[in-house]
């Protein structure tokens, strides 16, 4: 078998690696929260130099994650909300 042949099979098993900027741009994110993510253990990376490079199938630990920061609000916390916004002030006072 010759070298191109062989080379040209392994090509179909070789898996996509990603940039961290590539990342950040596929999931929406900054690239200061891909790198948080590396840091924290969330995200499996592999460095090729000083570079981090990840997969395209670990992509989805990412994703089943979910997105940081607040919760949603309920129904009745947005309720709430509106309700003592909607509510009056007292009177201001003159001087």
């Amino acid at each position: 078998m010759k070298y191109n042949a062989v080379a040209i099979k392994g090509a179909a098993f070789m898996e996509k690696l990603l940039s961290v900027a590539e990342v950040a741009a596929r999931l929406g994110l900054h690239r200061t929260r891909i790198n948080q993510l590396i840091r924290d253990g969330a995200l499996p990376v592999g460095r090729i130099g000083r570079a981090y490079m990840i997969r395209e199938d670990d992509l989805e630990f990412v994703k089943e994650k979910g997105s940081p920061g607040r919760r949603p609000k309920s129904r009745a916390e947005e309720k709430a909300e509106t309700k003592k916004s909607s509510r009056p002030r007292g009177k201001k006072r003159s001087k």
